[in-house]
């Protein structure tokens, strides 16, 4: 069948929710996919940050296939193995106390928001308490991930969402003061914005704000499912600013592939939800929960941060000499392998370009953003080369 033939299939068999590029991928080694024609491409979007060890990474998939080969699911009305390990390896590396797996980085968040509201419920703060999250900031599609997000784009279509949402300005801690009030019982925030534009939060403003919820009873919530699992440099980006959340969620690389999230929580947080407060059918099933913890164990044994840190900058310093070669790239930031060019015009060509043409995989945050989120086992190779074919993608569409 032809490439055509399937995107024909596509195209007629799915609710029309994505415009997808023509390329059918077939299967993936190291970090790069190849398609149904078998043209090898260079993987620096990583399935939107989810392929942190790449693909078919030694020891991983021979762990899922033997949980398969095991026992794949029994719900949550019993135990099983997998399940406490992977929490237990969880735990140790977020210095949480407690866990709760989910099948996706949304229901992370609405987990999350769950305990916000719940605590809030036992404080006895009425029906009028307020969360506070941040504008241009991104948690997710289900309606309580979507009422948490700053972007009206998302928004507007599904309104009326959740009450009581209000939002400050990232990186403005002026902007969050003034919305705390009495009935404040938590805040979202990104650790680092990732769909918003790649916006590290300044360090004053991370330690103001965990000021603020001390201050205030208030419970702090870091949504660490895109900048979170090494990607940064530090297991968890939060972890390099010595701010330390009440709550926080995590997913993407988490399974490196498996569809598996979870939030965590620590002291008061920890004890807010009581049984029957939330569940899921398939949330923590051993089979997910077999690659996570096969994931926590390669972090550990390959030390996957520090290559982080190293190859990071090394990213870094690359993409900084691009932006001074092209007049057309307004900026540059971000941290680790999470980082971002912002473009004079909309990025969008390049991207396409690259890919058609170049064989890169790119991703953008916003209209004139280039994301970078490649597999955190990259080399310095795999920059090298990235660079130059972006470089040939920017001169192709005249934007030099």
């Amino acid at each position: 069948m032809s490439k055509q033939e399937i995107i024909n299939r596509a195209e007629q068999t799915f609710y029309k929710v994505y415009n997808r590029f023509p390329v059918v991928f077939d299967h993936g080694r190291g970090v790069c996919l190849y398609d149904t024609d078998g043209q090898e491409y260079l993987d620096f979007g990583a399935g939107i940050a989810v392929m942190g060890l790449g693909y078919s990474y030694p020891g991983f998939d021979e762990a899922v296939h033997e949980q398969v080969g095991k026992l794949m699911h029994t719900s949550n009305l019993f135990y099983n193995q997998p399940a406490i390990e992977a929490g237990e390896k969880l735990l140790q590396v977020s210095g949480m106390e407690k866990v709760f797996f989910t099948n996706s980085g949304t229901e992370a968040i609405e987990g999350a928001v769950k305990i916000a509201k719940r605590y809030a419920n036992q404080k006895k703060m009425g029906m009028d308490y307020e969360i506070i999250s941040m504008k241009h900031s991104f948690h997710g599609r289900s309606l309580g991930s979507l009422s948490v997000t700053g972007n009206d784009h998302y928004q507007e279509p599904f309104a009326p969402l959740i009450p009581n949402i209000v939002f400050a300005d990232y990186n403005d801690l002026d902007s969050v003061r003034a919305l705390f009030h009495e009935k404040t019982c938590a805040v979202i925030l990104e650790t680092i914005q990732g769909e918003g534009g790649i916006y590290p939060a300044d360090p004053e403003f991370l330690q103001g704000i965990r000021s603020l919820c001390d201050e205030h009873d208030a419970l702090l919530i870091l949504d660490e499912i895109q900048c979170g699992m090494g990607r940064t440099g530090d297991m968890f980006a939060w972890q390099g600013y010595g701010v330390k959340p009440d709550v926080m969620t995590t997913a993407k690389a988490l399974g490196n592939g498996m569809p598996v999230g979870a939030f965590l929580a620590c002291g008061k947080a920890a004890e807010a939800m009581v049984p029957g407060d939330h569940g899921s059918t398939y949330g923590g099933n051993p089979l997910v929960c077999a690659a996570a913890s096969k994931v926590l164990d390669i972090f550990a044994g390959q030390n996957i941060t520090a290559h982080v840190r190293e190859i990071g900058q090394y990213l870094w310093e690359k993409l900084e000499a691009l932006k001074d070669t092209f007049d057309s790239i307004a900026g540059h930031r971000g941290k680790g392998l999470m980082q971002g060019l912002e473009f004079k015009v909309p990025a969008g060509p390049v991207i396409t370009n690259a890919l058609l043409e170049q064989k890169l995989i790119l991703i953008g945050a916003g209209t004139n953003i280039i994301r970078f989120v490649p597999p955190l086992v990259i080399t310095k190779a795999d920059v090298d080369e990235m660079v130059s074919r972006l470089a040939a993608a920017i001169k192709a569409c005249g934007i030099q």
